[in-house]
């Protein structure tokens, strides 16, 4: 099936745009009163993070910034030939029992940084020659990020924005995206709540994954595919293959294409292998499922579960059996 792409609308990168306008700025403000009793992501801890009091993520007032560069494995239309300029931010609002960054959403490693010193490395990834700037677990730290970003437009940042998240995301902070965010990559983990509990301690995952995907695709719809193979705006959904279909793939599809769109680009990801808790000889009870790599058939059966569902736009790079992701 052709997929023809639509033409863009609006400015490139889109926040600036609202740049010129004094919107940028605005909403970088209204996003720092989120952190009063916190409320910027889905868990609304309550945290005064204004004053450094750590939330339910483990950050408080400054960003955790665990590390940043051009980065190279991520999907072909968002690396290119010069990589994707990721930036790693430490915590997490998820604590899912298998993750495979566990030192930094875990442990929160990483340095506390500015929002001057986090424009500084915006700035230096576009020297670089990065074609776009990816927010790597941004759900926990918006209003930092936003403060961040407004720096580094005066400095002259005129790249895409990826917001790469795990899919646990507030409506509420999102719409404070829109116009700024050209790329949305969330994961969608689990269709089943008690799964999503099991295993990230969160119960409403799937609605609350649901709600957000929903509000991405509304502000910046399929995913456009510039003529040199370069993402430029649009929603790429990461899904994660489990072990015993734990997941729920066929189910998640089948959401996507009939909710969202059959155009959804769509990265089916086969690379799970017991990390973090499931790295012990014996994982903990009640983990034992989690303690092997998804084999062959089980990941066909989910590419197959994908196309039945009607979705055709597929990252199509070579499989990375057990190998590493974020």
């Amino acid at each position: 099936m052709l997929y023809r792409m639509p033409e863009l609308e609006g400015p490139y990168p889109a926040y600036l745009g609202l740049t010129a306008t004094g919107e940028l700025a605005r909403r970088a403000v209204q996003a720092a009163g989120l952190l009063n009793e916190c409320h910027a992501c889905p868990r609304a801890c309550g945290s005064n993070r204004t004053h450094d009091s750590r939330g339910d993520c483990g950050v408080g007032r400054d960003i955790v910034l665990a590390s940043y560069g051009p980065h190279h494995g991520e999907e072909d239309c968002l690396k290119g030939w010069r990589g994707s300029g990721t930036v790693f931010l430490a915590g997490c609002n998820l604590r899912c029992v298998f993750c495979q960054n566990w030192d930094i959403s875990h442990e929160v490693r990483g340095q506390p940084v500015t929002s001057v010193k986090l424009a500084e490395v915006m700035v230096r990834l576009q020297e670089l020659g990065c074609h776009n700037i990816n927010w790597v677990s941004p759900s926990h730290v918006v209003p930092q990020l936003l403060e961040a970003l407004v720096i580094a437009v005066e400095r002259g940042l005129s790249l895409p924005i990826v917001y790469n998240s795990g899919g646990y995301d507030s409506v509420e902070t999102l719409k404070l995206l829109e116009g700024i965010v050209d790329i949305y990559m969330p994961d969608f983990k689990f269709w089943d709540p008690a799964v999503a509990e099991r295993l990230c301690g969160v119960r409403l995952y799937p609605e609350v994954a649901r709600n957000a995907l929903r509000e991405m695709h509304r502000q910046v719809g399929d995913l456009t595919i510039d003529p040199q193979g370069l993402a430029r705006r649009g929603l790429l959904v990461r899904h994660l293959v489990l072990p015993n279909d734990m997941a729920g793939t066929a189910a998640i599809a089948h959401w996507i294409a009939s909710e969202l769109s059959p155009h959804t680009y769509i990265n089916l990801m086969d690379q799970y292998h017991p990390s973090g808790n499931m790295l012990r000889r014996e994982p903990p009870p009640p983990f034992h499922d989690l303690g092997r790599s998804v084999d062959a058939s089980e990941f066909d059966a989910a590419m197959d579960a994908v196309l039945a569902a009607g979705l055709h736009r597929l990252d199509h790079r070579q499989p990375v059996r057990r190998g590493w992701f974020h």
